[in-house]
């Protein structure tokens, strides 16, 4: 079920760029940075007829302007529906001003259905409105939190969090430099963020009679004619909760006739729920909640109450008209009106972009009325109406965003299902963005309610769309999801898929002993089954985490293997991407006569088919090879084709990369102008498409290009970023021990023996283990420096 043509780009020049692979036609999608981007404005709309809560409002005033010198953290708890979401917007849209650099706005749905959202996934939403490209966001949620932090230095923003469950859910998205301010709500005290944080406290009591008669009015009452004592009468029913006081005040609006002591009557009379608790609810407020929730909903139209009915069973945090009408299984036509109708009552909060969702309450709500009316058999039929939606949808979405991937066969469709189709890339992109946290959703609720098999192809075919983009948390828990329903339903050549989806997410992460037995495992698989090509892509995966890894006589081996059963499957194409792989393991062993027999072969190919970014790589390979053999003149061209061709294309992958051989060529040239220009023009690249290794790469190239006396301590910078950089990746081994290596020969240039003792020493220990010759060679040679 892989395609061909994305991994094709699955070659030693584009493992750490998975996500610029070219698509057939030669275009390349790339998010570049926005330059002048619009200020984030992420706050939900303020709460209509926002009334009362005076009190509070200038308790996180005062809390703010007491601390406006830091960055003060704001708590907002209290009980379910007592209004803590519609105070920190309101408060923050009142505010807005004093926060010019925007406000960034996160639902932490704490206790809402499913899983709260994780500290990683909120960072991924927050970076891009701070003009970070997707494909530059870090895997790993310290180093998010860092780039976030970094990004807000110096900016004066407000960050809403909303719903936390806990202080461990929060404080990787608290800012560090002053001038930003936080507001989190919660039910919990969160007593561990103010202890250790310093936040304010500020507890949300239910309203007081008068403040909740206020409210009734300004949700549409005061054109009744109801006394003061009726409306404290409907009050006190509703228990003085916001939420309810809004729902009761619809239901009261939608019956103008009827007198308002019979419809308390009604409410008080209500008792349908009260045997079955709300999830989340307080003792004290249950009866009275559930009582108005009823009321309302018994007097909806019969496809509203069902439409609400079933909502329920929609596992993510939102959810659009499409979204519901295949749940419901309905035409657009049906599903328009009851959304209306739902809205209205305050059953369904509207929400930008045509989007919708419940108060965890209501939908708790929602699903006890499913239970009770609809039954086992409708949530089945319900729920495979919505995943097979998904699915499909996501499908179509895949061709557009990675249109080389080939389909995995879908399940059969449902006759009331209508998935969307796409016209753009743009359009597709969109979706899947706005689709996010459902999709992660609705794996997991595929393999939870018995579709096994929707489970692990939507797996796989969000694995073709996470390649795009790197949200490693979703590529790797959607993965995990499908690989273990695979393994349920006995599917080895979807477990395959998934074992080679999560070898992907690791290597792509710089996991790469994790990478590495995923690949081995799905490897085993295709071997057993008699599926050549899954074992042949298998062995050029496990062949590139090998190649990363050092471990260059596996990747050899790999490459040799796989390139026999291309040649044996006459697929010229991969025969060349085998060709070019093997060429760079034969080289980096010293093998150079080897090597350039297999890059010239791989070049041919690429030639013959008109390949560029084949042909690209191939002739960095060669530039490689030529200089290592002190052919810098050849050295010069071969790397200056490979550039002009990633330059022609568009591809800052290819640039970036290939922009290092050009650097060392020009260096070993005595052109350090050059060199450095050109490594200063990679950092900028690899930045851009998210790859820090490479990044590294460069700033380590910079480092040896600026040796010279005028620019050692330019020299020290450069070398000390690479380091600090690859630090972070403990798979990168070998780049690291060069670029301490590098560093402390600086250092010595600089007359600074004593202080390079200790990056030499740490060279040494990263050495261990490798036994290629240039690795002996480089031993030999800190072992001297230290020991003359």
């Amino acid at each position: 079920m892989a395609g061909d043509d994305a991994r094709a780009e699955l070659s030693a020049a584009d493992i750490g760029s998975v996500v610029q692979a070219r698509d057939i036609s030669g275009g390349v999608h790339v998010h570049r940075p926005r330059g002048n981007a619009p200020l984030p404005r992420q706050l939900p709309g303020d709460a209509h007829g926002f009334v009362n809560r005076t009190g509070e409002l200038g308790l996180l005033d005062r809390a703010l302007d007491e601390q406006d010198r830091r960055n003060p953290i704001m708590l907002v708890v209290g009980t379910a529906g007592v209004g803590k979401t519609s105070l920190a917007v309101h408060w923050a849209h009142s505010r807005r001003d004093h926060f010019p650099d925007g406000q960034l706005y996160a639902n932490l749905r704490g206790h809402a259905p499913g899983e709260p959202a994780t500290p990683l996934r909120v960072l991924e939403g927050f970076l891009p409105a701070l003009d970070v490209t997707r494909q530059a966001i870090p895997g790993d949620v310290d180093q998010c939190a860092a780039l976030y932090r970094s990004l807000l230095a110096g900016r004066r923003m407000l960050i809403v969090l909303d719903n936390a469950a806990s202080p461990a859910q929060v404080r990787p998205l608290l800012p560090g430099a002053p001038g930003c301010a936080v507001v989190v709500t919660g039910r919990g005290t969160l007593p561990g963020l103010v202890a250790r944080d310093g936040a304010e406290r500020i507890t949300l009591r239910l309203l007081a009679e008068r403040e909740a008669v206020t409210l009734l009015r300004e949700a549409g009452l005061a054109p009744r004619r109801d006394d003061q004592a009726r409306l404290a009468e409907l009050a006190k029913v509703c228990a003085y909760l916001p939420l309810a006081l809004r729902v009761a005040a619809e239901r009261v609006i939608a019956r103008p006739w009827t007198p308002l002591a019979e419809m308390i009557a009604e409410l008080k009379g209500e008792s349908g729920l009260l045997e079955t608790p709300l999830a989340g609810d307080d003792a004290d407020d249950a009866d009275a909640i559930r009582a108005v929730f009823t009321w309302s909903y018994g007097a909806l139209p019969a496809p509203a109450a069902g439409l609400f009915r079933v909502l329920a069973l929609h596992p993510g945090p939102d959810f659009d008209a499409d979204a519901a009408r295949a749940l419901a299984g309905t035409g657009p036509r049906a599903v328009r009106r009851p959304l209306e109708v739902l809205t209205g009552a305050h059953l369904l909060e509207p929400g930008p972009g045509g989007r919708f969702q419940f108060h965890e309450l209501l939908r708790s709500y929602a699903m006890h009325r499913f239970r009770q009316e609809d039954g086992p058999d409708e949530h089945r039929r319900a729920m495979r109406r919505m995943l097979t939606w998904y699915l499909y949808t996501a499908d179509a979405a895949q061709t557009w965003i990675n249109p080389q991937e080939r389909n995995v066969r879908l399940p059969r469709p449902e006759r009331d299902v209508e998935p969307l189709r796409f016209d753009s890339y743009d359009g597709a992109v969109r979706w899947y963005e706005a689709e996010r946290a459902n999709l992660v959703a609705a794996t997991r609720a595929a393999a939870d309610n018995g579709l096994p098999e929707h489970a692990w192809k939507l797996s796989v075919v969000l694995r073709n769309i996470y390649m795009r983009f790197n949200p490693f948390e979703d590529w790797v828990t959607t993965s995990r999801i499908g690989l273990e329903a695979a393994r349920r339903t006995g599917d080895r050549a979807g477990e395959a898929e998934l074992l080679e989806s999560l070898g992907m997410a690791y290597t792509q992460a710089h996991r790469l002993e994790e990478g590495a037995r995923s690949h081995g495992a799905a490897l085993l698989i295709r071997r057993e089954s008699g599926d050549r090509e899954g074992e042949a892509l298998s062995l050029n995966d496990l062949g590139l985490v090998y190649l990363r890894s050092r471990r260059l006589d596996e990747a050899r081996e790999m490459f040799e293997r796989g390139m026999r059963v291309y040649r044996a499957l006459d697929d010229p194409h991969w025969e060349a991407v085998l060709a070019a792989n093997l060429g760079e393991a034969r080289a980096e062993l010293g093998d150079l006569d080897g090597a350039e027999t297999m890059v010239r072969h791989a070049l041919a190919l690429f030639r013959e088919r008109a390949e560029r970014g084949g042909e690209g790589n191939a002739l960095r390979l060669l530039a490689m090879i030529r200089r290592s053999r002190s052919d810098v003149p050849g050295a010069l061209d071969a790397a200056g084709r490979a550039v002009a061709i990633a330059r022609d294309h568009a591809n800052p992958a290819w640039e970036g990369y290939w922009l290092l051989e050009l650097a060392r060529a020009q260096r070993e040239a005595g052109d350090a102008g050059a060199a450095l220009a050109g490594c200063r023009r990679s950092v900028e690249l690899h930045r851009q498409v998210g790859d820090r290794v490479r990044e590294a790469l460069a700033w380590d190239g910079y480092g040896e290009a600026g040796r010279e006396p005028f620019r050692l301590e330019e020299a020290e910078h450069a070398h000390r970023r690479a380091v600090d950089i690859l630090r972070g990746y403990g798979d990168n081994r070998w780049p690291l021990a060069l670029a301490l290596n590098n560093l402390a020969t600086v250092l010595t240039e600089l007359d600074r023996r004593p202080e390079a003792l200790d990056p030499w020493a740490d060279a040494l220990h990263h050495l261990t283990g490798f036994t290629d010759p240039a690795a002996v060679r480089l031993r030999a040679r800190i072992e001297h420096a230290l020991h003359p």
